[in-house]
């Protein structure tokens, strides 16, 4: 029997949940696959998501981000060949060209992910990020970013601009390490909250010292004689600083697409069906994807390592002959903010009110504060929920969470609400847990839903 020739482009969380799960399937039917992946860097399987957390001191070094190795993969009968950058893409002839070689396939898995927003202000005459300058994305910024810490005067200033997830771990981590910080945000801190929720997180960070600065566009950097950053300035502002990390977003890592004829959306985000299939012979996953959000069924970018390591998964049992569906995301995502004496734990799942509204909901949100456990229990930390449903069908819409210890993780029972599209009264009368060091008698998340619930 002839091994039908799978070739993947991308070696991290999506293109090796793929390329396993593919494998995995196979043996146990009578297909038989030879899988290549194929990838321009030099890591694999890694957590990027936990960089901040290196640089903060909290993970020993960058090995411990990695999941598998290239010769754990290889092990396993995957032919991994790193250092391999995509450059094109022949549907018609069924190969991808590399600088190295061409590679024949039967079916093609893109699995990308995405690159870092590096804005024209951030970039020398050369087209490469001023010194001190650079994003928080690979292994390798990591390792520059931890060298640079290491390497700065007691006192140093962080600039960071941007205020979403990665901006806010970053500044823990630099907050953490002695240095001086300011967060520049074009709009709002972790902007994807609502208002009420979003000041929070910003009076937070301004109670640990950092210094906030909303609505700031950078415009450009002060240069010192060696051409090294030494300052920064946004519309109506500046201030000196020796370092600047970009936490501006990502973009799809699609360019090598261009002339391929394989359809991309409007950000150059591949839109793979729930199965992971883009064309006939062409499947994607992970971060150079948008998914349909299950609430209303549009398509959104939400580059999350979740939703790459699913829809890897399904899709590499679809390869081997499978039916698996990646059936939606819910934009569920969390993280925090432990710096300067504060911490705080961030969480939100659904819409947000301007979503509702688009999609011709009537949104009804309410605010509920309450504490982490029961509030006579040591310990107890204030948190605030924000909670919306739908006033005609009573649908829960969106959950939204700030607060102490403990507090982040009630978003996964919303979550189970929203997933099964179920009520703010679903939310409200559920079966949950209770003892006075977790929560009081009515959990504080339904407590908020029935309030929302009376408000209808």
């Amino acid at each position: 029997m002839t091994a039908e020739r799978i070739v993947i482009v991308g070696a991290d969380a999506a293109g090796m949940s793929a390329a396993h799960h593919a494998l995995r399937v196979a043996r146990g039917s009578e297909r038989e696959l030879a899988v290549t992946v194929l990838d321009k860097g030099r890591h694999t399987s890694y957590s990027a998501c936990g960089i901040p957390y290196w640089l903060a001191g909290d993970v020993g070094s960058g090995d411990d981000l990695v999941a598998r190795t290239a010769e754990e993969h290889r092990a396993a009968g995957i032919d991994l060949r790193l250092g391999a950058e995509v450059t094109g893409v022949d549907l018609a002839g069924r190969t991808v060209s590399t600088a190295q070689e061409e590679v024949a396939f039967d079916q093609l898995v893109i699995a990308s992910g995405a690159h870092p927003i590096v804005p024209a202000w951030a970039l020398d005459a050369g087209g490469t990020p001023y010194e001190r300058v650079g994003a928080v994305h690979t292994l390798d910024d990591g390792a520059a970013w931890l060298d640079r810490f290491e390497a700065a005067e007691p006192g140093a200033h962080v600039v960071i601009v941007g205020g979403g997830y990665v901006g806010i771990e970053v500044a823990e981590a630099a907050l953490r390490r002695g240095f001086g910080v300011t967060v520049l945000t074009r709009s709002r801190v972790m902007s994807s909250l609502e208002p009420e929720m979003s000041d929070r997180i910003a009076l937070a960070l301004a109670d640990a010292c950092v210094e906030v600065v909303l609505d700031a566009e950078v415009t450009g950097f002060d240069l010192d004689d060696d051409g090294r950053v030494a300052g920064v300035h946004w519309t109506g502002g500046s201030r000196p600083c020796d370092l600047v990390v970009l936490a501006l977003g990502v973009l799809p890592s699609t360019e090598f697409l261009a002339g391929s004829g394989i359809p991309v959306g409007p950000k150059g985000a591949l839109r793979p069906d729930a199965r992971g299939r883009v064309t006939e012979r062409v499947w994607s996953a992970g971060d150079c994807c948008d998914y349909v959000r299950r609430i209303i069924g549009d398509r959104v970018y939400r580059p999350l390592g979740t939703h790459a390591n699913k829809l890897g998964r399904a899709l590499g049992e679809n390869l081997a002959g499978g039916r698996r569906t990646f059936d939606g995301i819910l934009e569920t995502a969390i993280t925090r903010f432990a710096g300067g004496g504060e911490y705080v734990e961030i969480a939100r799942t659904g819409l947000s009110r301007a979503d509702a509204e688009a999609a011709a909901f009537d949104p009804v949100s309410v605010v509920t504060e309450g504490t982490t456990t029961s509030g006579y229990f040591p310990g107890a930390e204030p948190l605030a929920l924000w909670v919306m449903a739908d006033r005609v069908t009573r649908r829960l819409l969106g959950v939204q969470v700030v607060g102490g210890h403990g507090a982040g993780k009630r978003i996964d029972a919303a979550a189970a609400v929203l997933w099964a599209g179920g009520s703010v009264d679903d939310l409200a009368w559920m079966d949950l847990s209770y003892a006075p060091p977790f929560s009081s008698a009515w959990e504080v998340l339904q407590i908020a839903a029935r309030r929302v619930a009376e408000r209808i």
